[in-house]
């Protein structure tokens, strides 16, 4: 991105139990008195890296991240196959969200979301309207069947060298049936090997799904195998369950945003999702504002950083 905000460090931080054996690491940055916002990572599992804290005025916001269970600096790591992810799913995270807003004694605040954040954002925000001053999302999901569908099946056809590769990586019974769920049981795997191989290639796949746009490389995060298998052992497990999302939900609810502030932002070029998905609930969101970045993909290049920092300066200054 062509600007960021100075690297700070947090002013606070701890490990909030939030039940089920799970303990959720927070931080707050920038201005104690500030704008509450809140931070919510893509993945799942990819956790909320210090990059996060740089789209912020420091001057101007209260900046909360967390690492969704069971990634990064939470507990249990749910890369280690003995631990359980029954009571990791949506509706457990919605209510870390809110045990965590009233552990900070934060009355409302703004979220931050991106790609599986900005899904996760909207079904808060949907169930606690109230609670919520403003939104600004990219990479923008809402975690259907159709979009799993999408990612794992129909990108084949823009990817055949890559998908067969990523298909054939699951037993033969298994490869017409749903895909992350096929892979997340090799991740349960006793045999450490065979879950090593299962993550390695999801991961590869998900790698081929940003390289339609010019200059991108491969997520040097999928090199750290402790990475490399939380990550995929939360994602599968979530995708393979669509979210815990009913099928449509978040377009549905979309009229309960109305009167909340929110800004998408997305690149045209992104295949993970592509760009009638935000057009659409933007069609079905009172006073929402849409920026589609011809030249962008997934994530946060080639502009689309630059329209979230410019919609959260925007809110910080109202």
């Amino acid at each position: 991105m062509s600007r960021l905000y100075p690297e700070i460090e947090p002013f606070a931080h701890g490990m909030l139990d939030v039940g089920d054996g799970h303990s959720v690491y927070w931080e707050s940055c920038g201005n104690p008195l500030g704008k509450p916002a809140l931070v919510l990572h893509g993945g799942p599992g990819s956790g909320a890296g210090a990059f996060w804290r740089r789209f912020f005025d420091p001057a101007i916001y209260r900046v909360v991240l967390f690492d969704q269970r069971g990634c990064e600096r939470s507990t249990p790591d749910a890369g280690d196959v003995r631990t359980d992810l029954s009571t990791n799913t949506m509706p457990h995270l919605l209510a870390d969200i809110e045990k965590l807003r009233t552990h900070l004694e934060i009355d409302r605040w703004l979220l931050l979301g991106g790609s599986w954040g900005s899904a996760l954002g909207l079904g808060y925000a949907q169930r606690h309207p109230d609670r919520v001053s403003e939104v600004v999302l990219f990479s923008v999901v809402t975690s259907t069947p159709a979009e799993h569908r999408w990612l794992t099946r129909d990108l084949g056809r823009i990817f055949p060298e890559q998908w067969e590769r990523f298909r054939d990586a699951v037993p033969a019974a298994d490869r017409d049936g749903n895909l992350p769920a096929a892979y997340a049981r090799l991740l349960a795997d006793p045999d450490e090997t065979v879950r090593d191989r299962a993550a390695r290639a999801w991961c590869a796949w998900e790698d081929a799904l940003v390289s339609n746009v010019p200059g991108s490389r491969p997520d040097p995060r999928y090199e750290d195998p402790a990475f490399r298998m939380t990550f995929t052992r939360l994602v599968t497990h979530y995708w393979a369950h669509d979210g815990w999302f009913a099928d449509g939900e978040l377009m549905a609810g979309a009229h309960r945003l109305a009167g909340i502030p929110g800004v998408l932002v997305h690149g045209r070029l992104d295949l993970g999702s592509p760009a009638d998905i935000p057009w659409r609930l933007a069609q079905l969101w009172p006073g929402v504002r849409l920026e589609l970045i011809d030249e962008a993909g997934h994530g946060t290049a080639r502009g689309v950083g630059d329209v979230v920092i410019d919609a959260l300066d925007h809110f910080g200054a109202a």
